[in-house]
C-alpha cells in the first residue's frame, strides 16, 4: 500500500474520531441540561395534600422550612426524622419538649391559640401546621398576606392518628418513616385487643389536669378506656356537653360510681416529674371528701401519670399502661415501659430516665 494511502486512512481515522468526540460531548451536554432542567422542575414542584378540615391546600413538593404547632404535631415530625425541618414553634411547645432545645427565636406565640404572625412570616416558613383546636381560620386569612399556605393538623387526636401520620409524611416527604410509626402504634392496639379478650371490664374513672373534669365519650382517653376493656363511669354523659371531649362532674358521683381503678394524667412535659408533684396530687385525691369508700382508693388502684408518657403516641402508651392496670394477669409478659422507653429512645431521640419519673401508683 502506498504512503498516499496511509495518510489518507489516517486522516479518515482522525476525522471520524473527532466526530465521535463531538458526538458524545453533544450529548453530555444535552443530559447535563436535560438534569438540570429536571431538578429545577423538582425544586419547583408542588403537591396538593388533604388537611384534617378537608381542604386541599397546595405546598411545596420538598418542604424544608416548617412552622409546627402544638407539641403532639411536633413530637410527630420528631418521630418520622423531620424535626430539622421546624423552624418555629409555640411557647407552650418548647416549655413541654425540653430535650429538643427549640429556641427562643423559633417561638411564634405563646399557645396554639396565640399567634404571632408577623413573627411566623419572618422566619420564611414553607408552610404551617396548627391543629383543629387552634386559630387555623383566622391564620389563613393573617398568612395569605405572606402567600404562606396553612395545613390544619391534629396530632393530639386519637382518631384521626393514621391520617395525622400520613399527612405529616407526605408533608415532609416521610412517607416510609410514616409508616413505621403507624406499625409501632397499631402493634401496640393489636396487642392490648389479644390480652384483653375475653376479660370483664373494670369500671374506670379518668380524671385529667383539674379536679373532677373526667372524659367522655368521643374522647380519646373514653376510647383507650374501651380498647383495654374497662367501663369508662362516666361513659353516660354525652360529649356534646364538652368540645374538647371533657367535662367537670359532681363530686359526689364519682363516689357512688364507685370505680375500681383511677387514674389522673396532668399536662404532659417530658421534664421528669418530682416527688413533691406526686405526693401533692396522691394527697389530694386521698383525701377528697368520701373517697376513702371508693373501691380503687381502698385497693390502692390510684394513678397519677404525666401526660407526656401515658398520651404519648395518640395515647396507645396509655392504652397498654390502662390495659395492664385494669387485666395484671393477662397482660402478665407485657412490659408497657418498654413501650415508653422504645417511644423516648427510637422515636423521640432522647433517654428516658425511669418510668417512675412520669407515672406512680398510689402507696
Amino acid at each position: 500500500m502506498s504512503s498516499t494511502t496511509n495518510q489518507h486512512s489516517t486522516r479518515q481515522r482522525r476525522f471520524t474520531t473527532l466526530i465521535a468526540l463531538a458526538t458524545a460531548i453533544g450529548l453530555f451536554g444535552l443530559t447535563a441540561c436535560s438534569a438540570g432542567s429536571a431538578a429545577s422542575s423538582v425544586s419547583g414542584a408542588t403537591i396538593t395534600v388533604t388537611d384534617d378540615q378537608n381542604r386541599s391546600v397546595q405546598i411545596p413538593a420538598q418542604v424544608k422550612r416548617a412552622v409546627v404547632i402544638n407539641s403532639y404535631s411536633v413530637e410527630f415530625t420528631n418521630a418520622i426524622g423531620a424535626i430539622d425541618k421546624v423552624v418555629g414553634t409555640d411557647k407552650a411547645t418548647q416549655q413541654r419538649l425540653g430535650y429538643l432545645n427549640l429556641r427562643d427565636d423559633q417561638i411564634v406565640g405563646q399557645s396554639l391559640k396565640d399567634l404571632n404572625y408577623e413573627a411566623i412570616a419572618a422566619l420564611d416558613p414553607e408552610v404551617v401546621l396548627i391543629p383543629r383546636n387552634g386559630v387555623w381560620q383566622d391564620a389563613i386569612t393573617q398568612l395569605g398576606k405572606f402567600n404562606i399556605p396553612v395545613v390544619v393538623v391534629t396530632a393530639w387526636d386519637y382518631a384521626s392518628f393514621h391520617k395525622t401520620v400520613e399527612l405529616l409524611g407526605q408533608i415532609f416527604g416521610a412517607s416510609e418513616a410514616a409508616k413505621k410509626l403507624t406499625a409501632f402504634y397499631d402493634g401496640i392496639f393489636e396487642l392490648v385487643a389479644t390480652k384483653v379478650k375475653g376479660t370483664k371490664p373494670v369500671k374506670v374513672y379518668w380524671e385529667t389536669a383539674q379536679p373532677y373534669l373526667t372524659v367522655l365519650p368521643g374522647s380519646g382517653f373514653h376510647a383507650i378506656i374501651q380498647a383495654a376493656n374497662g367501663t369508662n363511669v362516666f361513659e353516660d354523659l354525652s360529649v356534646g356537653k364538652s368540645s374538647e371531649g371533657e367535662a367537670t362532674v359532681d363530686p359526689a358521683d364519682v363516689v357512688d360510681r364507685d370505680p375500681a381503678v383511677i387514674i389522673h394524667e396532668f399536662d404532659p412535659v417530658a421534664t421528669p416529674t418530682g416527688d413533691a408533684k406526686f405526693n401533692g396530687l396522691f394527697a389530694d385525691l386521698s383525701s377528697r371528701t368520701g373517697w376513702n369508700e371508693i373501691s380503687a382508693v381502698k385497693s390502692k388502684q390510684v394513678y397519677v401519670a404525666n401526660g407526656w408518657a401515658t398520651s404519648a403516641v395518640a395515647k396507645a402508651i396509655g392504652a397498654v399502661y390502662l390495659a395492664k392496670w385494669l387485666h395484671p394477669a393477662e397482660l402478665a409478659d407485657v412490659d408497657p415501659d418498654a413501650y415508653l422507653r422504645t417511644w423516648v429512645q427510637d422515636y423521640q431521640h432522647t433517654t428516658l430516665s425511669n418510668s417512675s419519673d412520669y407515672i406512680r401508683k398510689l402507696s
